[in-house]
């Protein structure tokens, strides 16, 4: 493309003039932060857009005033929630055009699902992993699935033996990385498995942003983190800064409506790019090789299918 973006560039710069009107496109965590964005730029191009929120209030009150929004209930810590979301939306028999599984939790205290699955690994990566499946069919050629993943998934590797920290000392910086390598991984295998009838996936890294996500932090331990980002940087390099929700929600959207398809397609990108291969300790740029890698992705995928009965 003869447009270039990056880090600062906002929705609205990378959509541009472009026109959704006639496409349906389906963004979870509709309620808050960057699924609300996401929604609102999509939906401002003529998008027809289904937000899907755990809480149907919350989702009202968040996109009030956004024309072109439908709500629907998904709790993505309940599989029976997963599956009955997604089976009312394929029983409507209406094709989708991008799905972007935005929804997230972040810094929990240990805990387990409703299916007692860690709850980060179940929210993040086990409710998408059988939500966007589910909704596969629905998906026409041309179509694309963006997986949200996240730097954290720097934090290691999935641990395919011992996913609720059974046998593992819980951390949730740890949870957390785990489950964002998930994310990357999923959007691997989904990509392989549906590239030749032209469905692609992509996993996005957002960047980090000051929204509801980070709920679960304290003022103080996210003064920590960024001390020790502000530590780390190299020499010449600005302060570290949030982004804003629209600068956040930039990378979703030229990924998911924007980005040549062959580009991005089973790729991890951050700020509008598609991501260099980066394995230096500490590093905060580009992706761990774990995290695209081929073979990880598939056990990753089968595993998935015996933890959630599923044979997708």
């Amino acid at each position: 493309m003869a447009t270039s973006f990056g880090a600062e560039s906002t929705t609205d710069e990378v959509l541009g003039t472009i026109d959704l009107t006639g496409k349906r496109m389906l963004v979870t965590g509709a309620s808050s932060g960057l699924g609300v964005e996401t929604a609102r730029a999509l939906a401002s191009r003529g998008a027809h857009v289904i937000g899907a929120v755990r809480d149907l209030e919350k989702g009202r009150a968040a996109t009030q005033g956004i024309a072109g929004i439908e709500l629907v209930e998904l709790d993505l810590t309940s599989l029976a929630s997963v599956r009955a979301c997604a089976d009312a939306l394929a029983a409507q028999g209406m094709p989708l055009d991008l799905v972007i599984a935005n929804a997230g939790v972040m810094a929990m205290p240990f805990g387990l699902s409703k299916d007692g699955f860690e709850m980060h690994f179940a929210t993040n990566h086990l409710g998408h992993f059988v939500f966007v499946n589910r909704l596969a069919p629905l998906l026409r050629a041309g179509s694309r699935v963006v997986s949200l993943t996240s730097g954290g998934h720097r934090a290691g590797d999935v641990d395919l033996d011992d996913p609720n920290f059974a046998n593992t000392p819980y951390s949730d910086r740890a949870a957390y990385g785990r489950s964002k390598t998930a994310n990357a991984l999923f959007a691997v295998e989904f990509d392989r498995r549906h590239r030749d009838k032209g469905i692609r996936a992509v996993a996005v890294h957002p960047g980090t942003i000051d929204t509801p996500l980070s709920r679960h932090q304290t003022p103080e331990a996210k003064a920590a983190q960024i001390a020790a980002i502000n530590a780390n940087l190299p020499a010449g390099a600005p302060p570290f800064r949030y982004k804003s929700v629209e600068q956040g929600a930039a990378t979703s959207v030229w990924a998911g409506a924007v980005a040549d398809a062959d580009a991005v397609g089973g790729r991890y990108c951050e700020n509008c790019h598609v991501a260099e291969i980066n394995d230096t300790p500490g590093s905060r740029v580009g992706v761990r090789s774990y995290a695209i890698d081929p073979d990880r992705a598939r056990a990753l995928w089968a595993k998935s299918n015996e933890w959630t009965g599923e044979a997708f």
